[in-house]
C-alpha cells in the first residue's frame, strides 16, 4: 500500500464470532489474499481498503467480520478463483488423491466425495493418473486449516514445525 489518502477503509480488527452486528460492506478475497496480514483489495461494491491485521494469524475465512477504528464492520467472502476440483464415490481413492497431495503440501479442501486444491496443471496430471476425473473451474476456495497450530508455509513459502524426509524442496 503506497498511500491511505484513497483508502474507504482501513480494516485494522478481526471480530469473534460473537459479533452479531450486521456488516455494511463485502470484501471478496481470494485464499492468497485471505492469507496474508497486509493487503491492499476492493470491496464489492468498488471502494479501495486497506487491511492491516496483527502479523501472524490465521488465515481469514469466508465469513469472518473485520472492522475499523470507527466501528464499521466487513464481511469477508471467498471469491471464486481457480481451482482444480476432483470428485469420487469411492473414499479410498480419494483418500490416496489426499495423501499424495497432502504429501506436496497443497492446499487442500475436502467435502464428502470432493478434494479441491488451487488450479496447477501438474497437481492435476497426477490426480488424474491415480484415477480421478480432474475439472477445472471458478469457485471459492476453503481448504483445511493446518494441523500445526496455524502453519501457513502453502500460501506464504515459510518453512513448517515438524522434522520429515522427502524429496522435494520448500
Amino acid at each position: 500500500m503506497k498511500t491511505d489518502g484513497d483508502l474507504a477503509l482501513r480494516l485494522t480488527q478481526r471480530l469473534d464470532g460473537a459479533t452479531v452486528a450486521r456488516p455494511s460492506a463485502v470484501l471478496p478475497l481470494t485464499y492468497e489474499q485471505r492469507s496474508r496480514s497486509r493487503l491492499r483489495a476492493y470491496l464489492d461494491d468498488g471502494r479501495a481498503v486497506g487491511v492491516l491485521l496483527p502479523r501472524g494469524g490465521e488465515p481469514l475465512r469466508d465469513g469472518d467480520r473485520l472492522s475499523d477504528e470507527q466501528g464499521v464492520i466487513v464481511q469477508v467472502r471467498a471469491a471464486p478463483e481457480p481451482v482444480s476440483t476432483a470428485e469420487s464415490a469411492d473414499p479410498v481413492l480419494l483418500a490416496r488423491a489426499a495423501y499424495h497431495l497432502g504429501n506436496r503440501h497443497v492446499a487442500l479442501q475436502i467435502e464428502p466425495g470432493r478434494l479441491r486444491w488451487l488450479q496447477d496443471h501438474v497437481l492435476d496430471a497426477m490426480v488424474r493418473g491415480l484415477g480421478l476425473a480432474v475439472v477445472a473451474e471458478e469457485a471459492s476456495f476453503e481448504p483445511e486449516p493446518g494441523a500445526y497450530g496455524g502453519s501457513r508455509h502453502a500460501a506464504d513459502g515459510i518453512g513448517h514445525g515438524h522434522g520429515h524426509r522427502h524429496d522435494h524442496d520448500h
